[in-house]
């Protein structure tokens, strides 16, 4: 058994070659292999959001605050909100960040493959962010 106590884990500042705007990370849980799953709580200043990206076996979100927008390739922008959940199927290309005048924070749930819970690609341009 592991107790990692609350506050024992420093944030972190969401690296900008994978995100756009004010971003913090707080780790939650990350265990030891056989273990897949992993999680952190995310918070999105207003207007910030991550770059385009996948995960190989999925991805959960769970709104906990604020106002927020996700979105997968080739879909509408979509609004969430505190209760919230969303699954993005494996593989699945999308984004997710805060509202333009709302920051929003959001508890992500992923699993690793080969030691990796997600692929980056191209930022999410302020045009489409604003679509």
């Amino acid at each position: 058994m592991n107790i990692r106590r609350s506050g024992t884990q420093p944030s972190g500042k969401g690296p900008s070659e994978y995100f756009t705007g004010s971003v913090r990370v707080d780790p939650l849980f990350d265990p030891p292999e056989p273990a897949r799953v992993r999680g952190a709580s995310v918070t999105f200043e207003p207007g910030a959001r991550t770059a385009w990206h996948t995960h190989p076996l999925g991805q959960t979100l769970l709104v906990t605050a604020g106002a927020g927008r996700v979105q997968r390739w080739g879909g509408p922008i979509e609004d969430i909100r505190p209760g919230d959940v969303v699954w993005f199927e494996p593989g699945e290309k999308h984004w997710h960040g805060a509202s333009p005048n709302v920051a929003m924070s959001h508890i992500a749930i992923q699993e690793a493959l080969n030691g990796s819970p997600v692929d980056w690609m191209e930022k999410v341009s302020d045009a489409q962010y604003g679509a």
